[in-house]
Protein backbone atom coordinates (compact mmCIF):
# COMPACT_ATOMS: atom_id res chain seq x y z
CA UNK A 1 0.00 0.00 0.00
CA UNK A 2 1.55 3.32 -0.80
CA UNK A 3 2.22 5.75 1.85
CA UNK A 4 0.69 9.29 1.90
CA UNK A 5 3.19 12.21 1.47
CA UNK A 6 4.01 14.02 4.99
CA UNK A 7 3.41 17.63 4.09
CA UNK A 8 6.42 20.14 3.88
CA UNK A 9 6.81 21.92 7.08
CA UNK A 10 6.87 25.20 4.78
CA UNK A 11 3.35 23.69 3.99
CA UNK A 12 2.16 23.60 7.71
CA UNK A 13 3.87 26.75 8.65
CA UNK A 14 1.90 28.61 5.33
CA UNK A 15 -1.37 26.94 5.98
CA UNK A 16 -0.93 28.34 9.73
CA UNK A 17 -0.25 31.88 8.73
CA UNK A 18 -2.79 31.88 6.01
CA UNK A 19 -5.28 30.70 8.27
CA UNK A 20 -4.60 33.66 11.01
CA UNK A 21 -4.29 36.41 8.01
CA UNK A 22 -7.70 34.91 6.80
CA UNK A 23 -9.57 34.95 10.24
CA UNK A 24 -7.76 38.49 10.81
CA UNK A 25 -8.97 39.69 7.39
CA UNK A 26 -12.72 38.72 7.92
CA UNK A 27 -13.04 39.82 11.63
CA UNK A 28 -12.06 43.65 10.61
CA UNK A 29 -8.93 43.65 11.92
CA UNK A 30 -6.73 43.92 8.20
CA UNK A 31 -9.14 46.88 6.63
CA UNK A 32 -9.94 46.63 3.24
CA UNK A 33 -6.33 48.23 1.10
CA UNK A 34 -4.29 47.78 3.92
CA UNK A 35 -0.81 46.51 2.59
CA UNK A 36 0.18 42.61 4.13
CA UNK A 37 4.28 43.23 4.33
CA UNK A 38 6.06 39.91 4.29
CA UNK A 39 8.87 41.01 6.59
CA UNK A 40 6.97 41.58 9.47
CA UNK A 41 4.74 38.37 8.79
CA UNK A 42 7.82 36.57 8.63
CA UNK A 43 9.16 37.76 11.89
CA UNK A 44 5.71 37.41 13.31
CA UNK A 45 5.76 34.03 12.68
CA UNK A 46 9.69 32.94 13.01
CA UNK A 47 9.68 31.81 9.37
CA UNK A 48 11.34 32.32 5.89
CA UNK A 49 9.65 33.82 2.92
CA UNK A 50 8.66 31.03 1.22
CA UNK A 51 5.80 30.08 3.74
CA UNK A 52 4.62 33.38 3.64
CA UNK A 53 4.69 34.05 -0.25
CA UNK A 54 2.47 30.57 -0.54
CA UNK A 55 0.42 32.00 2.41
CA UNK A 56 -0.11 35.11 0.09
CA UNK A 57 -1.03 33.13 -2.98
CA UNK A 58 -3.50 31.04 -0.20
CA UNK A 59 -5.12 34.36 0.33
CA UNK A 60 -5.40 35.02 -3.34
CA UNK A 61 -7.15 32.05 -4.34
CA UNK A 62 -9.75 32.36 -1.56
CA UNK A 63 -10.26 36.38 -2.29
CA UNK A 64 -9.48 37.71 0.29
CA UNK A 65 -5.78 39.20 -0.68
CA UNK A 66 -4.70 41.09 -4.05
CA UNK A 67 -1.16 41.48 -5.70
CA UNK A 68 -0.52 45.28 -6.98
CA UNK A 69 2.02 45.91 -9.23
CA UNK A 70 4.63 48.35 -7.52
CA UNK A 71 1.76 48.09 -4.30
CA UNK A 72 2.46 45.17 -3.04
CA UNK A 73 0.11 42.79 -1.58
CA UNK A 74 -3.29 44.16 -0.11
CA UNK A 75 -6.13 43.10 1.85
CA UNK A 76 -8.87 42.90 -1.19
CA UNK A 77 -11.55 45.48 -1.24
CA UNK A 78 -15.09 45.00 -2.21
CA UNK A 79 -17.94 46.97 -2.87
CA UNK A 80 -21.73 46.29 -3.48
CA UNK A 81 -21.77 44.35 -6.01
CA UNK A 82 -19.49 41.77 -4.04
CA UNK A 83 -22.38 42.06 -1.10
CA UNK A 84 -25.22 41.22 -3.62
CA UNK A 85 -23.29 38.58 -5.29
CA UNK A 86 -23.05 36.53 -2.13
CA UNK A 87 -26.36 37.37 -0.57
CA UNK A 88 -27.45 35.95 -3.93
CA UNK A 89 -25.60 33.09 -3.38
CA UNK A 90 -26.55 32.40 -0.21
CA UNK A 91 -30.17 32.63 -0.58
CA UNK A 92 -30.12 29.97 -3.57
CA UNK A 93 -27.98 27.95 -1.44
CA UNK A 94 -29.08 27.97 1.65
CA UNK A 95 -32.77 27.39 0.26
CA UNK A 96 -32.00 24.51 -1.47
CA UNK A 97 -30.47 23.11 2.01
CA UNK A 98 -33.60 24.42 3.92
CA UNK A 99 -35.87 22.41 1.45
CA UNK A 100 -33.33 18.92 2.38
CA UNK A 101 -33.51 19.73 5.77
CA UNK A 102 -37.38 20.14 6.56
CA UNK A 103 -38.27 16.14 6.42
CA UNK A 104 -35.56 15.78 8.93
CA UNK A 105 -36.16 18.67 11.09
CA UNK A 106 -37.14 18.12 14.81
CA UNK A 107 -38.89 20.13 17.62
CA UNK A 108 -35.28 20.38 19.45
CA UNK A 109 -33.29 21.85 16.65
CA UNK A 110 -35.97 24.44 16.43
CA UNK A 111 -35.90 25.00 20.37
CA UNK A 112 -32.01 25.46 19.49
CA UNK A 113 -32.91 28.05 16.39
CA UNK A 114 -34.94 29.83 19.03
CA UNK A 115 -32.25 30.43 21.46
CA UNK A 116 -29.78 31.52 19.10
CA UNK A 117 -32.30 33.85 18.04
CA UNK A 118 -32.55 34.96 21.55
CA UNK A 119 -28.71 35.12 21.82
CA UNK A 120 -28.39 37.51 18.63
CA UNK A 121 -31.31 39.78 20.06
CA UNK A 122 -29.27 40.25 23.41
CA UNK A 123 -26.12 40.75 21.29
CA UNK A 124 -24.10 43.92 22.29
CA UNK A 125 -21.47 43.50 19.41
CA UNK A 126 -21.93 42.45 15.92
CA UNK A 127 -19.50 39.80 16.84
CA UNK A 128 -21.95 38.61 19.29
CA UNK A 129 -24.35 38.80 16.80
CA UNK A 130 -22.86 37.40 14.10
CA UNK A 131 -21.92 33.96 15.69
CA UNK A 132 -25.33 33.93 17.07
CA UNK A 133 -26.95 34.47 13.35
CA UNK A 134 -24.78 32.18 11.74
CA UNK A 135 -25.68 28.91 14.54
CA UNK A 136 -29.27 30.26 13.45
CA UNK A 137 -28.52 29.20 9.97
CA UNK A 138 -26.51 26.45 10.19
CA UNK A 139 -29.55 24.63 12.56
CA UNK A 140 -31.74 25.28 10.38
CA UNK A 141 -29.51 24.13 7.04
CA UNK A 142 -27.46 21.44 8.41
CA UNK A 143 -30.01 18.24 8.81
CA UNK A 144 -29.97 18.46 4.90
CA UNK A 145 -27.24 16.04 5.52
CA UNK A 146 -25.43 17.28 2.66
CA UNK A 147 -21.77 17.96 3.28
CA UNK A 148 -20.46 19.93 0.14
CA UNK A 149 -23.76 21.93 0.17
CA UNK A 150 -22.78 22.94 4.18
CA UNK A 151 -19.08 23.56 3.08
CA UNK A 152 -20.24 25.97 0.20
CA UNK A 153 -22.62 27.52 2.39
CA UNK A 154 -20.05 27.93 5.34
CA UNK A 155 -17.55 29.62 2.88
CA UNK A 156 -20.24 32.10 1.96
CA UNK A 157 -21.14 32.84 5.93
CA UNK A 158 -17.58 33.92 6.14
CA UNK A 159 -17.74 36.47 3.54
CA UNK A 160 -21.11 37.90 4.82
CA UNK A 161 -19.28 38.04 7.97
CA UNK A 162 -15.96 40.18 6.56
CA UNK A 163 -18.60 42.40 5.07
CA UNK A 164 -20.56 43.32 8.21
CA UNK A 165 -17.68 43.56 10.68
CA UNK A 166 -16.06 45.75 8.05
CA UNK A 167 -19.03 48.22 7.73
CA UNK A 168 -20.20 47.74 11.30
CA UNK A 169 -16.79 47.97 13.41
CA UNK A 170 -19.38 50.71 15.70
CA UNK A 171 -22.45 51.50 16.14
CA UNK A 172 -23.93 48.41 16.12
CA UNK A 173 -27.42 48.75 17.49
CA UNK A 174 -29.08 45.90 19.62
CA UNK A 175 -32.27 44.48 17.40
CA UNK A 176 -34.88 41.78 17.05
CA UNK A 177 -34.89 39.54 14.67
CA UNK A 178 -38.40 38.99 12.98
CA UNK A 179 -37.54 37.09 9.99
CA UNK A 180 -35.71 33.73 12.10
CA UNK A 181 -39.05 33.82 14.19
CA UNK A 182 -40.90 33.70 10.87
CA UNK A 183 -39.42 31.19 9.83
CA UNK A 184 -39.61 28.98 13.18
CA UNK A 185 -43.02 29.55 13.49
CA UNK A 186 -43.70 28.30 10.10
CA UNK A 187 -41.33 25.54 10.08
CA UNK A 188 -42.69 24.78 13.31
CA UNK A 189 -46.52 25.12 11.46
CA UNK A 190 -45.60 22.47 8.88
CA UNK A 191 -45.93 25.32 6.66
CA UNK A 192 -42.57 25.03 4.31
CA UNK A 193 -43.14 27.62 1.11
CA UNK A 194 -43.84 29.60 3.29
CA UNK A 195 -40.47 29.29 5.41
CA UNK A 196 -38.27 29.23 2.53
CA UNK A 197 -40.31 31.84 0.81
CA UNK A 198 -38.99 34.12 4.38
CA UNK A 199 -35.40 32.60 4.87
CA UNK A 200 -35.00 33.68 0.40
CA UNK A 201 -35.29 37.46 1.49
CA UNK A 202 -34.02 37.46 4.69
CA UNK A 203 -30.58 36.57 3.50
CA UNK A 204 -30.55 39.35 0.56
CA UNK A 205 -31.68 42.30 2.29
CA UNK A 206 -28.38 44.46 2.42
CA UNK A 207 -27.93 47.30 5.07
CA UNK A 208 -25.87 50.00 4.53
CA UNK A 209 -23.89 52.48 7.17
CA UNK A 210 -21.48 55.04 6.49
CA UNK A 211 -17.78 54.41 7.98
CA UNK A 212 -15.08 56.61 8.72
CA UNK A 213 -11.98 56.05 6.49
CA UNK A 214 -8.02 56.49 7.30
CA UNK A 215 -8.17 59.66 6.13
CA UNK A 216 -11.29 61.00 8.06
CA UNK A 217 -13.66 61.16 5.56
CA UNK A 218 -16.89 58.60 5.90
CA UNK A 219 -17.97 56.38 2.79
CA UNK A 220 -20.89 54.39 2.29
CA UNK A 221 -20.45 50.79 3.31
CA UNK A 222 -22.62 47.47 2.64
CA UNK A 223 -23.84 43.95 4.47
CA UNK A 224 -25.78 41.46 4.26
CA UNK A 225 -27.83 41.52 7.85
CA UNK A 226 -29.37 38.23 7.89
Amino acid sequence: MAKTPKSKPEDTIAAKISRTLADRIVRGELAPGERLRQDHIAEEFGASHVPVREAFRRLEAQGLAVSIPRRGVRVADFGLADVREVAEMRAALEVLALRHAIPNMTAAILDEAEAATLEGDKAMDVRQWEEANRRFHRLITAPCNMPRLMEAIDGLHAASARFLFSAWRAGWERRTDKDHRAIIDALRGNRAEEAIRVLDGHVQWIGRTAIRTATGSTRDAFAIVG
